[in-house]
């Protein structure tokens, strides 16, 4: 038996090979009957055989695969995993943009026995080297040349490595002597292996047993591999399905990092359950060609973590900045009939005279013009999202429903829908699973715990940070804090890793004090709260700025800032000159003296700021893959920066 195996208890195990009791429940949605990942495909296969299930631009057209091609193909590609040496309990790396061959290659290595684990594309090759080497990988799919060279300069450093496949372009044929492979090739390397060589590996899978690992961010030192079960994935899917009404019929785009839990649980899992049709988004997606793909396909469900919907609001108000006239004044009357109507349906009230206009002028058109028109679910999730990008899309009738979790509950905890729906909050727990607010303050307001199916198993190979994140009953312990109203809607504000502890002792929750000063400051992207350990508080802020092809900040202030700091009085189009530019400076202090104001204490209000000549960035190590504010890497980076605050002052 593959083994690795160490301590483990009812609750958790560490062991690759490690098997949990099922937390299932006598009934409600906690008692249905655990399922594998295969079962729950071949299901989904027999009823739906000649339905699209994948579309992906290839050669100027869209190349379709059925649910029969897709089953096909990953039963195939697991012959030629189990041909290249995969054993059981062993991964399949996969590096690479999404693409039907991604998802074939996640489900074949699951159903050859071993597990799927995605690395993400912004990983430098000591990152890459990390999630082989310790996922025991035996095979690594990557995209292209970019990515196969990252495994290449490693690939000395990984005895359990036995292969290497290539999805797109061209590989040379010294590179194939040493066992580097096209996708079509590798294709074919199992078409005369007997199909019981597969079946027994089937048989041997179990709803207890992990099927993938998630590799967190790593935001602290090295990933924690999340090792998700069988049935984590199939019930926390279906249970998804069932609230949200998800249906065969439904059409999602997938672009978002298949390394993240949020994006697998969308984009493989939920139509593995149900049959509905996913089209792939192109590689340029995050930096601006995902607006292409919403047109052509319009969705009927789309997630978009906090950055994507941001980016959205940036754009539609810079459109905005240059109306004119009576096409100026009716958007504006429709902005404030869309928020004062959702807020008073929120509220059970009837919506205001005027709505049906409203959405007939303008609502409808915007919606149209962004692919949303047939958008039935539009949802946020993987980072904290501002009150501010929430209330203006509502003013567009375009409600943005939050959705609460983490890799280690395998992604939703909370699910906001229109029924529940709250702005600001996550929304009610995932029926058949349990939320507690540990030793809450008087305000209501303790650590997130929670339990139930959706759980993991524990972190491969880790037995101490798995005893940290799940408590001897069986509680996860998310780390955020937040509270629970009366209604049971979840409200997060705050995390423990996160809280910041003056040298006076004071608490501070950073998020909710950057929050403000951003919606104070529209030209501002990114703000960072400093003043751990520290005799006060301080601040670093960005300004909003051109990226480039990689995502990368530009020199070049954007649009929408230059629209805003041209009002301040200043013509700077470069952002080394706008930060030195006093108009800019005074409207920035009148912007956090405002933020001041509603600060809860004296210890809770900003002494000093300063702006950073970059915005944070992936490619600068400031934001992780889902464009999360990476703290430590920041305070660590800009500490110069920092110790000038507060020389001579400690």
């Amino acid at each position: 038996m593959a083994s690795g195996s160490t301590t483990s208890s009812k609750h958790w195990t560490v062991a690759a090979d490690g098997e949990v009791r099922l937390k299932q429940t006598l009934e409600g949605m906690g008692s249905t009957a655990p399922l594998t990942v295969f079962e729950v495909f071949k299901r989904t296969v027999d009823k739906y055989p000649k339905k699209d299930a994948l579309k992906v631009q290839r050669g100027g057209g869209w190349k379709t695969w059925t649910w029969h091609m897709y089953y096909a193909d990953v039963c195939a590609a697991a012959k030629s995993m189990i041909v290249l040496g995969l054993q059981p309990y062993h991964a399949v790396g996969i590096l690479g943009f999404n693409s039907p061959e991604w998802f074939i290659a996640d489900l074949a290595a699951i159903i050859a026995g071993g597990f799927a684990a995605g690395i993400y594309t912004t990983n430098s090759p000591e990152a890459c080297h990390y999630v082989a080497e310790h996922s025991r990988a035996n095979i690594i799919v990557v995209e292209d040349d970019r990515q196969l060279q990252k495994i290449l300069a490693v690939r000395d450093r990984l005895p359990n490595l036995k292969a290497i496949v290539q999805y797109t372009g061209t590989v040379s044929s010294d590179l194939k002597k040493k066992n580097v492979y096209e996708w079509a090739d590798f294709m074919q390397l199992g078409r005369d292996i007997p199909d019981f060589e597969v079946q027994w590996r089937i048989q041997a899978l179990k709803p207890n047993q992990c099927a993938t690992l998630i590799y967190t961010s790593g935001t602290t030192g090295n990933p924690k591999a999340v090792m998700i079960s069988h049935d984590n994935m199939t019930w926390t899917a279906q249970t998804c399905i069932n609230i949200l009404k998800v249906v065969p019929e439904d059409e999602l785009i997938s672009y978002l990092p298949l390394s993240h839990v949020a994006a697998q649980m969308i984009d493989i899992h939920a139509p593995l359950a149900t049959g509905l049709t996913v089209w792939f988004a192109q590689p340029d997606a995050l930096k601006g060609g995902l607006v292409n793909t919403l047109r052509e396909v319009r969705p009927t469900v789309f997630l978009g973590v906090p950055r994507v919907w941001e980016k959205m609001q940036e754009k539609m108000l810079a459109i905005g900045k240059q109306t004119t006239g009576l096409k100026k004044t009716i958007a504006t009357w429709a902005k404030s009939i869309g928020l004062e109507g959702n807020l008073s349906l929120q509220n059970g009230r009837d919506v205001p005279w005027g709505w049906s206009i409203a959405n007939g002028l303008v609502f409808s058109k915007i919606r149209e013009a962004l692919g949303l028109d047939r958008c039935r679910i539009q949802a946020t999730a993987a980072a904290p999202i501002t009150r501010e990008t929430l209330e203006y899309f509502l003013s567009l009738n375009i409600p943005v429903y939050e959705i609460y979790g983490m890799s280690e509950c395998s992604g939703p905890q909370t699910v906001s829908l229109p029924e529940t729906y709250r702005t600001g909050s996550c929304g009610p727990s995932v029926p058949g699973t349990e939320l507690r607010i540990m030793n809450p303050d008087k305000d209501g307001n303790g650590e997130i715990c929670f339990r139930g199916r959706h759980v993991f198993m524990g972190y491969l190979f880790d037995e101490a940070k798995t005893r940290e994140a799940i408590d001897d009953d069986g509680w996860l312990h998310s780390g955020d804090i937040g509270r629970v109203d009366s209604q049971g809607l979840l409200y997060i504000t705050g995390r423990l890793k996160e809280l910041l502890i003056t040298a006076g002792g004071e608490n501070v929750a950073p998020v909710p004090i950057e929050n403000t000063v951003k919606e104070n400051l529209p030209f501002i992207s990114n703000c960072i709260l400093i003043g751990d350990k520290r005799k006060f508080l301080t601040m670093l802020l960005t300004l909003r700025c051109e990226l480039d092809d990689e995502g990368a900040p530009t020199e070049r202030l954007s649009e929408l800032t230059l629209h805003d700091t041209r009002k301040l009085g200043c013509n700077s189009t470069l952002v080394a000159e706008a930060i030195l530019d006093p108009n800019i400076r005074a409207e920035i202090q009148r912007g956090i003296d405002r933020a001041n104001h509603k600060a809860v204490s004296a210890a809770q209000r900003i002494q000093k700021w300063e702006l950073i000549a970059g915005d944070f960035s992936i490619p600068g190590g400031e934001l992780g893959p889902t464009l999360k504010l990476k703290r430590p890497q920041v305070v660590s980076k800009y500490a110069e920066v920092i110790e000038r605050f507060y020389h001579g002052t400690e």
